[in-house]
């Protein structure tokens, strides 16, 4: 059986209006795909920035791996690159030179081939007054769930 591995940030979609979805890959070394296939990542304070044509993650922490042969100056912060194509890279970049707009990653997950790879949405911050509606919302579908399952 295999087990899947979904690393979702749920704060994303709080603080964050989502817009355009994409998948990349995830250029790794050494033995930080075991660390992934163990959950022992995180995506939560992490973002995507260009540099020099390419969209790298920054902030990614990927635990190291407790039976791994890796250096004692291993950085699990590192700064990893994320594997897209031109066209995406293109679209990503114009997205991004819009004001107030960002590149947020959402989720990472091991694909069925056994790569890793990370889903990124285009998003734009939310106001306070967003932020507040969305509470609000999330309390009034939780009331309604009490209400029908008591009448059950």
């Amino acid at each position: 059986m295999k087990s899947v591995v979904k690393i979702v940030n749920k704060k994303a979609k709080f603080e964050f209006i989502l817009h355009d979805s994409f998948v990349a890959g995830i250029v790794l070394s050494g033995s930080e795909i075991k660390s992934i296939r163990d959950s022992k990542a995180s995506i939560r304070e992490s973002f995507c920035k260009f540099t020099n044509k390419e969209l790298f993650i920054i902030n990614m922490n990927i635990e190291k791996y407790d039976f791994s042969n890796d250096d004692d100056n291993y950085n699990p912060k590192r700064a990893r690159k994320l594997l897209l194509n031109k066209i995406e890279l293109n679209k990503l970049k114009k997205s991004v030179e819009q004001k107030g707009s960002s590149i947020i990653p959402y989720k990472l997950f091991i694909s069925e081939k056994g790569f890793a790879k990370l889903e990124i949405f285009t998003a734009t911050g939310k106001k306070l007054y967003d932020k507040r509606s969305a509470l609000k919302d999330k309390d009034n579908k939780r009331n309604l769930n009490r209400i029908n399952k008591n009448k059950v």
